[in-house]
């Protein structure tokens, strides 16, 4: 039997937005980084290491969060973590077939197919205007990343990684709680680290790659600690109070702090596009913020597998 989760008072869902837009700007400062560090470092190696160090880091923190679950919560964040795992795993491979252009553009579209998921699975009803807002940022996506598109390998099993991605988003709505939000990201991000591990084991050399350099190292942890493991705890705790298709509007942001990082500290120059892409974005997450929640979509239901 599903149970209707109670909504969640406007001041703590403007502060889930907030962890959220944190967590989204993290990740958008990674981009520069990754690119410069996978230069010297196998893509499934840097994963790997990346998620161990954050899953670790965690354990240390709280080393009992996890213990604290209830058995069904853990198999529900061992699901959660093998969805984004595998849609790391995905996208890393889809890189080596397709422009980066195209790959953030195809991953991106977890921004559509959220509130598809979250129709069909949760039964939840998603408002003309919320559509709109999505569509919005889906052309936004469009205008910043892409320069040329074309359909192929690379593209097919990067749209597959989208599609992992929007039904973690959804599943972290269904099942996420504030109580178990650090247990359940701990837990997430081990299954991820053991994935991208057993991937660089079976695709690369005996034994995985390490970086070299202490600034190699620095940037790595960085990744690891603040926008892997911080990240991931923010995310889980913030769906644990927002819809899933409110979230990945705000989640859509992602390539504007990409640019806005790639500008302010990676040396390239500001484009026409990357303004109005950006512009296009930040207005759909604007709309879907300043709507009531209730007329965004019917409140979340906890489903039980």
């Amino acid at each position: 039997m599903a149970e209707t989760r109670a909504p969640a008072s406007r001041r703590t869902a403007f502060l889930a937005s907030l962890a959220l837009l944190a967590m989204t700007a993290t990740w958008g400062s990674t981009f520069f980084l990754i690119k410069d560090l996978l230069d010297r470092m196998p893509t499934v190696d840097f994963l790997a290491v990346r998620f161990l160090i954050a899953g670790v880091a965690m354990l240390l923190v709280a080393p009992r969060a996890v213990a604290r679950l209830s058995p069904e919560v853990r198999r529900r964040a061992a699901v959660l973590g093998g969805l984004y795992g595998l849609a790391q795993i995905l996208q890393t491979a889809g890189l080596a077939h397709t422009p980066a252009s195209v790959s953030g553009f195809i991953t991106g579209l977890y921004v559509v197919a959220t509130p598809l998921f979250a129709a069909v699975i949760l039964r939840t009803r998603i408002t003309g205007i919320t559509w709109a807002a999505v569509g919005l940022a889906t052309a936004g996506l469009g205008v910043l990343t892409l320069d040329g598109f074309s359909i192929g390998y690379g593209e097919a099993i990067t749209l597959v990684a989208a599609l992992l991605y929007a039904l973690h988003i959804v599943g972290l709505g269904a099942w996420s709680t504030p109580a178990d939000a650090l247990g359940m990201s701990i837990l997430q991000v081990l299954v991820i680290a053991c994935i991208c591990l057993i991937a660089a084991v079976v695709t690369g050399a005996p034994g995985v790659v390490l970086p070299e350099r202490g600034g190699d190292w620095a940037s790595l942890v960085y990744m690891a600690l603040v926008a892997g493991a911080a990240a991931m705890f923010a995310q889980t705790w913030a769906q644990g109070h927002l819809p899933p298709t409110r979230a990945a509007i705000i989640m859509s942001m992602e390539p504007v702090f990409a640019a806005f990082f790639a500008v302010a500290l990676g040396g390239e120059s500001v484009t026409i596009r990357m303004m109005v892409g950006g512009l296009m974005v930040l207005t759909a997450m604007l709309v879907v913020e300043a709507l009531p929640r209730r007329k965004i979509e019917a409140e979340v239901p906890h489903i039980a597998v």
